[in-house]
C-alpha cells in the first residue's frame, strides 16, 4: 500500500512538471525561473532514486522517481536556454542604445 500511496504522489508531482516546463519555454526568459529551487527538487528525487536502490526496492515506483527527475532536469535546459535569450535581448538593448545619439534623440 505504501508503494501505491507513494506512486501517487510522484503522479501528482510530475503532472505540474511537464506544464512548467511548456510555460518556460513559451515564455523565452529566465525570469521569474529560480535554478535553486529546480535543483533543490532534483536533489529531492536523487534522494528517493538513492533510498530504493539501497533498500533493493526497485519496482514501478523506480520509474515514477526516474520520469519525474528526467522531466525536471528538462526544465534546466529550458533554464539556461531562456537564460541564453535574456543576454541576447539584453546585448540587442545595449546595443541599439549605444549608437543613440543627441540628434537621434
Amino acid at each position: 500500500m505504501a508503494s501505491v500511496l507513494e506512486t501517487i504522489m510522484l503522479i501528482c508531482f510530475g503532472c505540474s512538471w511537464p506544464l512548467n516546463v511548456m510555460k518556460a519555454y513559451k515564455a523565452r526568459t529566465a525570469k521569474g525561473t529560480s535554478l535553486p529551487f529546480i535543483l533543490l527538487i532534483i536533489t529531492g528525487y536523487i534522494a528517493g532514486i538513492t533510498a530504493k536502490v539501497l533498500n533493493g526496492q526497485i519496482n514501478y515506483v523506480l520509474a515514477a522517481y526516474i520520469l519525474n527527475i528526467a522531466i525536471v532536469s528538462l526544465n534546466v535546459v529550458v533554464y539556461f536556454r531562456n537564460l541564453a535569450l535574456d543576454a541576447k535581448r539584453e546585448k540587442g538593448r545595449t546595443v541599439s542604445c549605444s549608437n543613440a545619439t543627441p540628434q537621434n534623440i
